[in-house]
Formats: C-alpha cells, structure tokens, sequence
C-alpha cells in the first residue's frame, strides 16, 4: 500500500525535466493496475498498452504546476453565432447525404426505430453531425488522451474510469489501438462515445457478437439510440417547434424551469410558423421557450426531447444542428425566421459578464463562459434592471454596463 501511496503521489506532479515526468506518469499508470485487474483487465492488455505510454501535455483542460491552465479549447457550440454553427450550406449537405444513407440503411433503420421509438433521421443526424458521417478522422490516440486526462486534467477521477474501461474495450478484442481514435476529450467511434457510454448504451446490433462502434453503422447507430432512450427519450414526440415569438415577448422566461403546455404557450401569443396545426395531443406537450440569439432569430418551444439530446452533447445549438437536420432529411425547408447578424462575444467576455451577474444576484449557475439558456435569462433579468433594452443577448453594451456597476 506505500508503494501505491508514493506512486499516487508522485503521478500528481508534473516535474520540470522531461525524463522525471515520464517518469512520474509511468509510476501514476502503474498504480492504476490494481483498479484495471478489478475491471477485468487483463495483466497481458494492461502492460501492453501502458508499455511505452507518454503524456500528452499539449492537449487542452489541463492543470501543469507552474503553467498557466490550458482550458478547454473553444468548441465550435460555445463560441459560434448561431447562422456560423447552423450553416445552411452543411445542414443542406449532411441532409443530402442523410437522405441516401436513409436508403442505405432502411432495413437496420427501420428495426432501430420500431425497438427505440427514436426516429431514423435523428440517429443520422447524430451521426453526421459528430463525424461527418464517419467522414472526420479523429485526431488523437483515445488510450495516450484518456493516461493524460487522469494525470493532469481538470477531471481526473472521471478520467481514471474512462482510461480504464477503455484499457477493457481493447482487451474484448473489439478494435485495435491504431482504430480506436478520439476526440481531445475522449470520445470515440462513428457516433462518439466515451468508454464508459460505450458500456452503459452499447448495442450489438448487427448480432456479431461484438459492440462496435468503429465499424459497424448498425452498431453504432444503435447504441447512439440506446443512449437517448436511457436518458429519457419519448416516442413519438418532436425535438421542437418552431413558433412566432410576440412582439413584447419577456425573453427571461426562455429556461428549462419555465415549462407550459404548447397550447398555452400558443395561447399566450406564439404562433407556430408557416401556419402549422397542431394536434391536442401535441399541444398538451410540456415545453420550454428556447431563443438562442435573445429576441433575434428564430424562436422555438422545445420538448422533454430536447432536453434528451442535450445530454448527448450540452449545447443549445448542437441540438439545434441537430434536430435541424433531421428534420432537413424528410423536408427541404430552413427556418421560418432567418438568424441574424449577431456578434459573439469572447469566452473570457462572457465569463466576466456571468461573475458580474453572479454578483448582483441574478446567475447561479456556473462560471464557464458559455452563452447558454440561464446566462441569456440572467441578462435580460440585468437588463431590465439596468433600464436596457431587454434582448438576452450578451453584447460589449451590456458587459460595459455591468462593469461599471461595481
């Protein structure tokens, strides 16, 4: 148990030299073993994928003493506007391609769907979305990342489990190392999975035996199905509706919390566009206002679909991009309203606008510098305050105003 403790130790420094902490990360790995054989590891994997293993420190969300945190990278859903993430070029392409792999994949769709209650073009749409249809080369090596992220990353105790589970996933036998490619942050295969998804939604769909992921659209599409069910998918239900917002709409009621039937929501004055009608059934649906350029842009009521999407990737416009798509694959339509010509303000803009608002009360949700559904909400609610025109949108007026409140 010393030996562990010291090797614990030492795997939470970060040496000046390069040999020391080489060093010290194979003595960090070499402690994990213990855990891994509980996993059911075997020493054989174990040894042959930590032999000769390095840290890779150029990868961002890390924590090296002595230098500054590198942070997460800028991922195109944070710091996009809304018309550069959900570009229409790339949505009429991947609906395109969608559409001839619906045909593709009829047989194995049509058997998804019936067992998942997910829609055909909603696991495509995941699909294209995260790897381009299996078109994007992952960039990093998922084992060398998931070593690096348990060393020295922001989170390494969730990192720990990843690193080891995929130590298992290679020692099923299901991919080799050189295949198994990731995002930064760990995600692997066609639909993008951490480890430990692949092993909580995992589907063998195609009956060979074998979960994967990497190969087999069946699988992969599967599991990508499977997902959204266990974390609450409902069948039969939209993503959203797209609707009219009313001129003096209080874009502060657009967060998760505030939660109406679309028929009173309907009733309240949002229209929905093109002169849909929607059934009782649909119009006693839950929903939550989402305006993701404030009172610029398009306007939607989202349901508990949403919702499950969301947690699939945790942004407002890659559900968007997403949901979007899908329904792209089955009408050629774009959004009733056009996006408009909104600025995006810089991650560190929107951290200080997110403390400003922490300190007068108005935010109490975390610091990250992300313009999601609550800081948008808290905004307007500073806005109102400040006697500002309320649009729940950061803009560099409003950081100034909340700047020199101090």
């Amino acid at each position: 148990m010393a030996a562990v403790a010291s090797a614990l130790f030492l795997g939470l420094l970060v040496p000046t030299s390069a040999s020391s902490a080489d060093a010290a990360f194979t003595q960090f790995i070499a402690s994990l073993w213990p855990e891994a054989q509980a996993e059911g590891v075997s020493r054989t994997t174990f040894d042959e994928q930590t032999r000769g293993l390095e840290p890779d420190y150029k990868l961002p969300d890390l924590i090296l003493p002595g230098r500054p945190a590198t942070g997460a990278p800028s991922q195109a859903e944070f710091v996009q506007v809304p018309a550069d993430y959900v570009k229409e070029a790339s949505i009429a392409r991947l609906a395109g391609e969608g559409q001839r792999l619906l045909q593709k994949y009829r047989a194995a769709l049509s058997e998804i769907e019936k067992k998942s209650g997910v829609p055909a073009t909603v696991m495509l749409a995941i699909w294209g979305r995260e790897t381009d249809y299996g078109r994007y080369t992952l960039p990093y090596d998922l084992v060398r990342v998931l070593a690096t992220q348990a060393y020295v990353g922001r989170r390494k105790d969730q990192y720990r489990t990843e690193f080891i589970l995929a130590l298992k996933i290679l020692g099923d036998g299901v991919v080799t190392r050189k295949e198994m490619r990731s995002s930064w942050a760990g995600a692997t295969g066609l639909t993008q999975f951490l480890p430990s998804e692949y092993y909580k939604h995992g589907v063998d769909f195609d009956g060979d035996g074998r979960i994967d992921i990497w190969h087999s659209v069946p699988d992969a599409l599967a599991s990508a199905a499977q997902q959204l069910v266990n974390k609450g998918w409902q069948t039969g239900v939209r993503w959203a509706y797209e609707v009219q917002a009313p001129a003096k709409i209080d874009c502060t009621l657009g967060v998760p919390e505030v939660t109406k039937p679309i028929g009173q929501w309907l009733r309240e004055g949002f229209v929905p566009v093109r002169g849909q009608k929607l059934s009782a059934a649909e119009q006693a649906q839950p929903a939550s206002l989402l305006q993701p350029e404030g009172i610029y842009g398009p306007s939607f009521l989202t349901t508990k679909n949403y919702f499950v999407i969301k947690e699939y990737n945790f942004s407002d416009l890659y559900v968007l991009f997403v949901g979007h798509l899908s329904d792209r694959m089955t009408s050629p339509l774009p959004f009733a309203t056009p996006w408009s010509a909104s600025k995006q303000l810089r991650t560190k803009d929107v951290e200080t606008m997110q403390r400003g608002l922490t300190r007068v009360g108005l935010y109490k949700d975390k610091i990250d510098g992300k313009a999601g559904m609550q800081t948008r909400a808290a905004l307007g609610a500073y806005q109102k305050s400040a006697g500002l025109k309320v649009d729940c949108w950061p803009s560099e007026e409003v950081l100034r105003s909340i700047q020199a409140a101090r």
